[in-house]
Protein backbone atom coordinates (compact mmCIF):
# COMPACT_ATOMS: atom_id res chain seq x y z
CA UNK A 1 0.00 0.00 0.00
CA UNK A 2 1.31 3.04 -1.16
CA UNK A 3 1.51 6.79 1.32
CA UNK A 4 0.01 8.58 -1.58
CA UNK A 5 -3.00 7.07 -1.50
CA UNK A 6 -3.18 8.09 2.59
CA UNK A 7 -3.16 11.63 1.86
CA UNK A 8 -5.23 13.64 -0.66
CA UNK A 9 -2.24 14.90 -2.31
CA UNK A 10 -2.62 12.48 -5.29
CA UNK A 11 -6.44 12.87 -5.66
CA UNK A 12 -7.49 15.33 -8.28
CA UNK A 13 -9.25 18.87 -6.92
CA UNK A 14 -13.09 18.35 -6.55
CA UNK A 15 -15.39 20.70 -8.17
CA UNK A 16 -17.02 23.38 -6.45
CA UNK A 17 -20.23 22.74 -4.26
CA UNK A 18 -22.75 23.89 -6.52
CA UNK A 19 -24.38 26.77 -4.29
CA UNK A 20 -27.49 28.80 -4.94
CA UNK A 21 -26.91 32.09 -6.08
CA UNK A 22 -28.83 33.89 -3.25
CA UNK A 23 -25.98 32.13 -0.63
CA UNK A 24 -22.97 33.67 -2.88
CA UNK A 25 -25.01 37.05 -2.82
CA UNK A 26 -25.50 37.27 0.51
CA UNK A 27 -21.78 35.67 1.40
CA UNK A 28 -20.09 38.50 -0.76
CA UNK A 29 -21.72 41.26 0.72
CA UNK A 30 -21.19 40.39 4.64
CA UNK A 31 -17.89 39.72 3.50
CA UNK A 32 -17.26 43.46 1.79
CA UNK A 33 -19.53 44.24 4.97
CA UNK A 34 -16.50 43.02 7.56
CA UNK A 35 -14.02 44.09 5.35
CA UNK A 36 -15.20 47.80 5.95
CA UNK A 37 -15.62 47.66 9.26
CA UNK A 38 -12.03 46.31 9.60
CA UNK A 39 -10.96 49.41 6.87
CA UNK A 40 -12.97 51.91 9.29
CA UNK A 41 -11.85 50.32 12.62
CA UNK A 42 -7.60 50.90 11.44
CA UNK A 43 -8.57 54.40 10.29
CA UNK A 44 -10.11 55.38 13.43
CA UNK A 45 -7.23 54.11 15.58
CA UNK A 46 -5.00 56.16 13.04
CA UNK A 47 -6.91 59.29 13.92
CA UNK A 48 -6.93 58.59 17.59
CA UNK A 49 -2.65 58.06 16.85
CA UNK A 50 -2.47 61.45 15.46
CA UNK A 51 -4.28 63.23 17.57
CA UNK A 52 -2.78 61.63 20.59
CA UNK A 53 0.81 63.07 18.97
CA UNK A 54 -0.65 66.64 18.16
CA UNK A 55 -2.13 66.91 21.43
CA UNK A 56 1.65 65.28 23.27
CA UNK A 57 3.72 66.88 20.92
CA UNK A 58 5.80 63.37 21.45
CA UNK A 59 5.53 60.35 18.90
CA UNK A 60 5.49 57.22 21.40
CA UNK A 61 3.35 55.04 19.02
CA UNK A 62 6.61 52.81 18.63
CA UNK A 63 6.79 52.06 22.24
CA UNK A 64 3.06 51.53 23.06
CA UNK A 65 1.01 48.77 21.38
CA UNK A 66 -2.59 49.79 21.38
CA UNK A 67 -5.57 47.55 22.47
CA UNK A 68 -6.90 46.17 19.17
CA UNK A 69 -10.37 47.44 19.14
CA UNK A 70 -12.54 44.98 17.56
CA UNK A 71 -16.38 46.26 16.97
CA UNK A 72 -18.53 43.82 15.42
CA UNK A 73 -21.73 43.67 14.83
CA UNK A 74 -24.69 41.74 17.15
CA UNK A 75 -25.91 39.13 15.98
CA UNK A 76 -29.56 40.07 15.76
CA UNK A 77 -28.42 42.98 13.23
CA UNK A 78 -26.14 40.55 11.29
CA UNK A 79 -29.38 38.42 10.58
CA UNK A 80 -31.58 41.28 9.52
CA UNK A 81 -28.64 42.31 7.31
CA UNK A 82 -28.11 38.77 5.82
CA UNK A 83 -31.74 38.92 5.28
CA UNK A 84 -31.19 42.03 3.41
CA UNK A 85 -28.53 40.75 1.36
CA UNK A 86 -30.84 37.82 0.35
CA UNK A 87 -33.02 39.91 -1.75
CA UNK A 88 -30.57 41.25 -3.83
CA UNK A 89 -30.34 40.14 -7.25
CA UNK A 90 -27.15 38.75 -8.04
CA UNK A 91 -26.81 41.18 -10.89
CA UNK A 92 -26.84 43.82 -8.64
CA UNK A 93 -24.36 42.68 -6.07
CA UNK A 94 -21.52 44.71 -7.86
CA UNK A 95 -23.45 47.65 -8.31
CA UNK A 96 -24.48 47.59 -4.12
CA UNK A 97 -20.68 46.63 -3.30
CA UNK A 98 -19.77 49.95 -6.18
CA UNK A 99 -22.22 52.26 -4.39
CA UNK A 100 -21.16 50.86 -1.10
CA UNK A 101 -17.61 51.54 -1.40
CA UNK A 102 -18.53 54.99 -2.57
CA UNK A 103 -20.64 55.83 0.33
CA UNK A 104 -17.95 54.79 2.85
CA UNK A 105 -15.38 56.61 0.78
CA UNK A 106 -17.62 59.73 1.13
CA UNK A 107 -18.48 59.96 4.87
CA UNK A 108 -15.20 57.96 6.05
CA UNK A 109 -17.57 56.71 8.66
CA UNK A 110 -16.86 55.15 12.53
CA UNK A 111 -16.80 51.51 12.45
CA UNK A 112 -19.97 51.79 14.36
CA UNK A 113 -21.71 54.10 11.61
CA UNK A 114 -20.57 51.25 8.77
CA UNK A 115 -23.56 48.74 9.42
CA UNK A 116 -25.98 51.57 9.31
CA UNK A 117 -24.87 52.75 6.07
CA UNK A 118 -24.46 49.26 4.65
CA UNK A 119 -28.06 48.70 5.53
CA UNK A 120 -29.13 52.23 3.13
CA UNK A 121 -27.40 51.04 0.39
CA UNK A 122 -28.73 47.71 0.53
CA UNK A 123 -32.47 49.56 0.93
CA UNK A 124 -32.04 52.12 -2.10
CA UNK A 125 -30.83 49.32 -3.91
CA UNK A 126 -33.88 47.13 -2.64
CA UNK A 127 -36.37 49.65 -3.81
CA UNK A 128 -34.66 50.56 -6.75
CA UNK A 129 -34.73 46.41 -7.92
CA UNK A 130 -38.90 46.86 -7.01
CA UNK A 131 -38.96 49.86 -9.36
CA UNK A 132 -37.40 48.03 -11.78
CA UNK A 133 -39.67 45.16 -11.44
CA UNK A 134 -42.69 47.31 -11.47
CA UNK A 135 -41.80 49.22 -14.47
CA UNK A 136 -41.05 45.72 -16.08
CA UNK A 137 -44.15 44.95 -15.56
CA UNK A 138 -46.39 47.75 -16.60
CA UNK A 139 -44.30 47.37 -20.07
CA UNK A 140 -45.34 43.79 -20.03
CA UNK A 141 -49.14 45.01 -19.81
CA UNK A 142 -48.31 47.43 -21.90
CA UNK A 143 -47.55 45.34 -24.76
CA UNK A 144 -50.05 42.52 -24.63
CA UNK A 145 -53.03 45.71 -24.25
CA UNK A 146 -50.75 47.32 -27.19
CA UNK A 147 -50.93 43.42 -29.00
CA UNK A 148 -54.64 43.23 -28.19
CA UNK A 149 -55.79 46.81 -29.48
CA UNK A 150 -53.33 46.66 -32.41
CA UNK A 151 -55.35 43.61 -34.15
CA UNK A 152 -58.44 45.38 -33.27
CA UNK A 153 -57.71 48.47 -35.24
CA UNK A 154 -56.17 46.95 -38.31
CA UNK A 155 -59.93 45.06 -38.42
CA UNK A 156 -61.49 48.48 -38.06
CA UNK A 157 -59.62 49.89 -40.71
CA UNK A 158 -59.96 47.06 -43.08
CA UNK A 159 -63.99 47.66 -42.85
CA UNK A 160 -63.53 51.34 -42.55
CA UNK A 161 -67.03 53.18 -44.10
CA UNK A 162 -67.16 56.31 -45.79
CA UNK A 163 -70.72 58.43 -45.78
CA UNK A 164 -70.03 60.51 -48.67
CA UNK A 165 -68.51 57.99 -51.30
CA UNK A 166 -71.34 55.68 -52.11
CA UNK A 167 -72.01 52.54 -54.98
CA UNK A 168 -76.05 52.12 -53.43
CA UNK A 169 -78.47 53.57 -55.12
CA UNK A 170 -81.62 55.00 -53.05
CA UNK A 171 -84.31 56.91 -53.92
CA UNK A 172 -83.51 59.92 -52.62
CA UNK A 173 -80.63 59.92 -54.46
CA UNK A 174 -82.93 60.06 -57.48
CA UNK A 175 -85.11 62.36 -56.36
CA UNK A 176 -82.34 64.63 -56.15
CA UNK A 177 -81.03 64.19 -59.54
CA UNK A 178 -84.33 64.83 -61.30
CA UNK A 179 -84.47 68.18 -59.76
CA UNK A 180 -82.69 71.50 -60.00
CA UNK A 181 -80.43 71.97 -57.21
CA UNK A 182 -81.53 75.38 -55.51
CA UNK A 183 -79.17 78.58 -55.89
CA UNK A 184 -77.39 79.32 -52.85
CA UNK A 185 -77.31 82.84 -51.05
CA UNK A 186 -73.86 84.69 -51.95
CA UNK A 187 -72.76 84.25 -48.49
CA UNK A 188 -72.50 80.42 -48.78
CA UNK A 189 -70.33 78.21 -51.02
CA UNK A 190 -72.51 76.00 -53.64
CA UNK A 191 -71.50 72.56 -53.78
CA UNK A 192 -72.99 70.49 -56.43
CA UNK A 193 -72.52 66.39 -56.38
CA UNK A 194 -69.73 65.73 -59.44
CA UNK A 195 -71.48 62.38 -60.85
Amino acid sequence: MSLASWFRWSEPPSRLSQRNPTEMVVETLMLELGWQLKQAEKQQRERENEFRRIRTGVDYGWLVSAPRHSYDISAGERLQLEDMCAKIHPSYCGPVILRFRQVVAEYEPEAQEVSRLFRSVLQEAAEKIKEEEEAKKLARQWNTKNRTSLSLTTFKSRSRISPFISDIKTISEDVERGTQPNRRVWSMPEFRNTK
